[in-house]
């Protein structure tokens, strides 16, 4: 009997403590959300993004930052009577890697698909179709040079991906790429280029002894608007010519949600090509994600 009101007492006395407690929690709870909703008690929130910031590395080739670009380009005036037209889809994330004191190396493979329509192959025949044209690999280690202006270089490598001969060389290309540009202000210039050797292959769809150079200016102003313009020469060592386009364009960072994504446009004209190569007018749209890290 004594053991029971021990017991029931017990229980009371434990009650009672419980009640006090959650009595007083309630109003602290209480005040603490009347703070918050105040402004005296900060809550954290997402760090902003500096869309100027983002808009100028994307003009920068070997800048420290994740970016999964997609370029969409038309082309006319293909084929050996310059009646067929050429439709390329660019994949080409770019992923550094940080090797300690301000160091990077840039890795950027490049997958290029191609639809062609009514490319005149022959005299009578003409081909329609699509597929892969090629895959790249282009690397760069930069160096932290401390001045507005950087450069990087590495190894490149080109395959044919089981192309067919339609929509380029068979031949697999290996060389090195080089890059050396100047972040002044809003403006971001330099010069951009590869050489590449034949590693072998068919010939007969022509060859990857190729130089390539790319100089380019952007100019990003403080709405994170950016103007470009570049020319991508491609001199080939057997046909001794060159295909040169020219593209100017204008692109803009938004951002979604946190999410920086870039969107850009263009026209392009070819002021020289090869033989059976896209000539005159086309246009380029781009579309670019950026990861934050």
């Amino acid at each position: 009997m004594k053991f029971t009101l021990k017991i029931t007492s017990a229980s009371i006395l434990f009650a009672a403590f419980m009640s006090s407690s959650f009595a007083q929690e309630i109003p602290a709870r209480a005040g603490t959300v009347a703070a918050e909703n105040s402004g005296a008690v900060t809550v954290s929130a997402k760090p902003a993004v500096n869309s100027v910031d983002i808009a100028k590395k994307l003009a920068n080739p070997i800048a420290n930052m994740i970016s999964v670009p997609l370029q969409y380009e038309f082309s006319r005036g293909v084929g050996r009577n310059q009646g067929g037209s050429e439709q390329t889809l660019l994949f080409q994330p770019v992923a550094p890697f940080n090797l300690g004191g301000g160091d990077v190396f840039i890795v950027r493979p490049i997958i290029a698909g191609v639809r062609e329509t009514s490319v005149q192959t022959a005299p009578g025949q003409s081909f329609s179709g699509y597929g892969i044209a090629s895959v790249t690999l282009e690397s760069f280690y930069a160096p932290n040079t401390n001045s507005s202006w950087i450069w990087g270089v590495g190894p490149y490598a080109q395959s044919p991906s089981g192309n067919s001969g339609k929509f380029g060389s068979q031949q697999t290309g290996a060389g090195v790429t080089g890059v050396v540009l100047n972040r002044q202000g809003p403006w971001t210039y330099g010069l951009l280029g590869y050489q590449s050797w034949n590693m072998g292959g068919n010939p007969a769809f022509g060859t990857q002894n190729n130089l390539y150079g790319q100089p380019f200016v952007a100019y990003t102003n403080k709405d994170a608007w950016t103007y470009t313009a570049n020319m991508e020469a491609l001199y080939n060592y057997d046909a001794h010519r060159t295909t040169n386009p020219l593209y100017v364009g204008v692109s803009k960072l938004m951002v979604f949600d946190g999410v920086p994504v870039s969107f850009g446009a263009g026209p392009i004209y070819y002021v020289s090509n090869t033989p059976g190569g896209p000539s005159g007018w086309g246009a380029r749209a781009t579309a670019t994600l950026v990861i934050l890290k």
